[in-house]
């Protein structure tokens, strides 16, 4: 396993005296002069995130989109169906969940917000996507996958009871496609003490395409080594994410000043021959061919790129929350 990626914030001198006045506090000794400090514990290794499990949620995003007209789009049934789906799972599952409302274009738009009870919350880890889909068609991979990702990600924290030093927090966007409406309408709702609670933003829009590419953001050094570090130790090159800057949700975060990052497979740009070389697929044809059509459905995901990203999230949360 990679070394452990530095804190976001300069908050470990900090911890460290913390730390030592709690063990003084609870009558623990401290250390004679010279002594040797315990070893510290080991780092809980990210488990598996079972690809199955992220595919049957898109399943089921499908059949939604399917019963409501075809898409999951903002202020029509599809999405809050989706919004009810998933968090049906979380509040099973143990999580804090919260339904914020918002308007845009004369319809109602919700956004989900998860927390993951425990951790330090002055020490916030964040993973969204946008849950919504265009109204053309039902937005399998835009962004059906980023949200199943993150979903089994956190459904995979409370099945394995996971206790990370910082507080986890997921969250699902309405009105992505209409310009960020929801992230933003939330960002814009902290005060400047919950911005600055939140050591860093992890965005992923767009995660199984099917011709696809292995795109990190280029933003946060930490946290985009974090990612490197992972498709390192796979021996997948990646590549510097150019194309979603600013178009999807991390862009509210980055304006709030939050340390943001994500991953990203692809949109409706052509893969070079240099990259069918080092990633496999086709050149010449669009990363996501259905990128904002009818045929975004669920035969449009490559398993293998799915599979890969859902573990670099665990990876990702795991790291940088312990």
């Amino acid at each position: 396993m990679p070394l452990h990626p530095t804190s976001i914030r300069p908050r470990l001198a900090t911890a460290a005296l913390l730390t030592a006045a709690a063990l003084v506090a609870a009558g623990a000794t401290p250390l004679a002069a010279g002594a040797a400090p315990a070893p510290a514990a080991p780092a809980l290794a990210a488990p598996d995130i079972p690809v199955a499990s992220v595919k049957a949620h898109l399943t089921q995003l499908q059949s939604i989109a399917t019963a409501n007209g075809g898409n999951r789009a903002h202020g029509r049934p599809g999405y809050k169906a989706s919004l009810d789906y998933v968090k049906g799972k979380l509040d099973a599952a143990g999580f804090t969940t919260s339904v914020k409302q918002f308007t845009s274009g004369g319809r109602t738009g919700y956004n989900l917000v998860a927390d993951w009870p425990g951790g330090d919350t002055n020490q916030v880890v964040m993973a969204g996507a946008h849950l919504d889909s265009v109204t053309a068609g039902p937005g399998i991979n835009d962004n059906g996958s980023g949200s199943a990702a993150i979903l089994e990600a956190a459904l995979t924290v409370s099945r394995t009871q996971f206790k990370p030093a910082k507080h986890l927090r997921f969250a699902w966007w309405g009105a992505e496609e209409l310009g960020m409406v929801g992230s933003r309408n939330y960002v814009n709702s902290l005060s400047v003490t919950d911005r600055s609670r939140i050591d860093g933003y992890l965005n992923f829009d767009m995660v199984g395409s099917p011709n696809p590419g292995y795109f990190v953001y280029d933003d946060d050094p930490a946290l985009e080594q974090v990612f490197k570090d992972y498709y390192g130790g796979l021996g997948v090159p990646t590549e510097i994410e150019t194309e979603g800057d600013g178009r999807s949700d991390h862009a509210p975060f980055k304006s709030a000043g939050i340390p943001v990052g994500g991953l990203f497979s692809g949109a409706d740009y052509r893969k070079t021959a240099a990259q069918a070389q080092k990633w496999g697929g086709t050149a010449g044809k669009a990363f996501d061919a259905c990128y904002h059509s009818a045929c975004d459905t669920s035969a449009n995901i490559d398993t293998t790129a799915l599979d890969r990203n859902s573990d670099a999230i665990a990876y990702a949360l795991w790291e940088l929350a312990q």
